[in-house]
């Protein structure tokens, strides 16, 4: 699933209306269900949930918080 793994963070690349979600949210992978399918938890500042999605790799991007050669 192209760099994605449990625990990623994330963000949509595209609208997602039937889950309440719009591009740029911010989620965390929490269980992967196929090689192309993660559910993804999104939650707000205070960490409360508000939303759960199966999304495709392709609706995703990985974010990092740490300069490349700590990435990889």
């Amino acid at each position: 699933m192209s760099g994605l793994e449990l625990l990623s963070v994330v963000a949509l690349l595209e609208d997602s209306p039937e889950h309440g979600l719009v591009r740029g949210q911010v989620g965390t992978v929490v269980e992967m269900l196929s090689p192309s399918v993660a559910e993804v938890e999104f939650s707000d500042d205070q960490g409360r949930a508000y939303a759960m999605a199966a999304l495709r790799s392709d609706e995703l991007i990985r974010l990092h918080h740490r300069p490349l050669e700590q990435v990889a």
